[in-house]
């Protein structure tokens, strides 16, 4: 609780109910909790020696958050519908093993949920290891780490049914769903999330957007936009990750006049990034101007082909990334997914994906920070040890998976017991002559 306490006081603070909205989320099931506490599984893994790290293999840009509902759709800057890693709120550099911790053990949980033997968890993450290891050395013999992606013509199963699913939608129907037309022009629609802002703060986002344009990177192939703003409108971070963070959604004039054509872009406020609170490097730390700027950077270094309306700005001195609310993403969803043969191409799959993830941040990016080629360092630490390597993941995996579980449980008996300050509800507060914690009532007698 110390660790949470101490990650989102701030947060917390400005908008206490968001944040209970958001425990409430975390104390569903276990999974849902080790979605909300990456905080938690970076302070634990500061404690913990690394044998899956060198001296550059421990410098390294990871996505932070790399569980397993972090993958799915986005739109490139060339038009096409990749199936990839799709959130980096948390994306900074660390050991390229933290990211393969996090993802193995948030498989494990979710599997857990399947009542998948642990046997059969291990195997499925032995798939995803190995086809990670493989792709890792495939990137070694050839200069496509920039250029590889998971599309329609080389996926198959659950991935290949997502990315078709994406080509399906569209910007009219995004726009349908959260704009109205009211005389021959587009608004924001009143919906219950969305509030009106009084001059002075329509002012100042319409001075954020404009220091936002000298960020974005003009697109290659596709046709511009003018960035006229036809609205304006408050919002707030959704998700169990976004929980409290001031964001503002902005309506475009589109690549022509045709009201199907509007974009809408999301303006949110960065946040601290949970492994940069263990990453002591003061270059590292000071390479960003701002966490919205972190965030766009990261993201740019670790998609290769980043959408054209990636960027950031500052409202009151703080950081905003600056992304499009696309029609384009959809994430890979993993509830009918019910058998480990179903299961099986997905995980080689993910494992292709995250190692162009961690193979395209590297000297080849427009940064500073990784100045080698990752895949050249990951062989090297690996080395012959693959198998070891293997194992000892899975081992970890099913270890942090019931750490996790007991984590959960004591956080949800805090929550309940009223333990979290500036949360906790006052009708979740201990009853007078009954336990003041979450274990047995017996605990109260005598």
């Amino acid at each position: 609780m110390d660790v949470l306490v101490d990650a989102f006081s701030e947060l917390m603070a400005a908008d206490a109910d968001a944040f209970r909205t958001k425990f409430r989320k975390m104390a569903a099931d276990p999974f849902a909790f080790y979605r909300g506490s990456a905080c938690l599984f970076y302070a634990d893994m500061a404690t913990m020696e690394d044998q899956w790290c060198d001296e550059k293999t421990s410098r390294v840009w990871i996505q932070g958050d790399l569980h397993a509902e972090n993958f799915g759709t986005y739109m490139d800057s060339a038009g096409r519908i990749v199936f990839d890693v799709n959130d980096f709120d948390e994306a900074y550099l660390g050991h390229v093993s933290w990211d393969l911790r996090r993802f193995v053990a948030s498989f494990a949980l979710m599997c857990w949920r399947k009542a998948f033997s642990d046997d059969a968890i291990g195997e499925l993450i032995t798939v995803y290891l190995r086809s990670y290891l493989d792709q890792v050395d495939a990137f070694t013999r050839s200069d496509e780490d920039r250029s590889f992606a998971l599309l329609k013509t080389n996926t198959e199963g659950a991935v290949h049914d997502v990315i078709l699913a994406t080509a399906t939608h569209t910007r009219l129907a995004l726009l349908e769903r959260t704009t109205v037309v009211v005389d021959d022009e587009r608004r924001f629609a009143d919906l219950p999330r969305n509030r009106r802002l009084d001059d002075d703060e329509r002012e100042k986002v319409m001075e954020a957007l404009t220091r936002y344009r000298e960020t974005v990177t003009p697109p290659r192939r596709r046709r511009d936009i003018a960035y006229d703003v036809k609205d304006v409108v408050g919002t707030g971070g959704f998700g169990i990750g976004s929980a409290g963070l001031p964001a503002y959604n902005v309506l475009l004039e589109g690549y022509d006049q045709a009201l199907e054509n509007d974009v809408v872009l999301s303006i949110k406020q960065g946040n601290v990034a949970a492994p940069s609170r263990i990453v002591e490097d003061p270059e590292i730390r000071n390479y960003f101007e701002h966490e919205g700027h972190r965030t766009a950077v990261s993201q740019r270094a670790l998609q290769a082909n980043a959408s054209q309306f990636l960027g950031h700005t500052e409202i009151d001195g703080v950081g905003f990334v600056v992304a499009e609310l696309s029609p384009y993403e959809l994430d890979l969803d993993w509830e009918d997914l019910t058998e480990p043969d179903e299961i099986r191409p997905v995980m080689e799959q993910l494992g292709k994906a995250t190692a162009k993830l961690h193979c395209v941040g590297d000297a080849d990016s427009d940064h500073s920070l990784v100045p080698f080629q990752m895949e050249e360092a990951i062989t090297a630490m690996v080395g012959d040890r693959r198998e070891e390597f293997v194992a000892d993941l899975v081992e970890f995996a099913h270890a942090y998976a019931r750490r996790t579980q007991e984590d959960h449980r004591l956080f949800v008996d805090a929550f309940r017991a009223g333990q979290i300050p500036g949360i906790s509800s006052s009708s979740s507060q201990p009853v007078p002559g009954q336990a003041s914690s979450g274990g047995s009532p017996r605990a109260s007698e005598g």
